[in-house]
């Protein structure tokens, strides 16, 4: 519960307060939205999958986004894109955590109808 309400005081105050990110910066903050999207859906992905571990999701929360920024840094300083590297890995990594999610929902959504038809 605390988690979300944590989440829903974050969407009103990106959306309610005017917060310019400067543009050497953006790569950077997308980079890190994107990897702390993949540690979310993963947290969802193994809570539905009853596997989940809250030092497994809090260390790769903040490894992940440590990685992927410092990646970002280290092209940045050398001039090549590595940030594609972190765009490739985590967007395919999200897109895979969301099917498996789908696939739990839908599979828990049927068995509580067929569950209901039994009674």
């Amino acid at each position: 519960m605390i988690v979300m309400i944590g989440l829903l005081i974050g969407i009103l105050l990106g959306l309610f307060l005017d917060v310019k990110i400067p543009d050497a910066y953006t790569t950077y903050l997308t980079i890190a939205i994107l990897t702390c999207l993949d540690s979310v859906l993963g947290a969802l992905k193994a809570y539905l999958g009853k596997t989940f571990d809250n030092i497994v999701f809090i260390s790769g929360f903040f490894g992940n986004a440590i990685i992927a920024v410092a990646l970002t840094f280290l092209g940045d300083k050398l001039g090549l894109p590595m940030y594609l590297a972190a765009v490739v890995v985590f967007g395919g990594r999200i897109f895979n955590n969301f099917a498996v999610i789908r696939r739990l929902l839908i599979d828990k959504y049927y068995k509580g109808k067929r569950n209901d038809a039994l009674e």
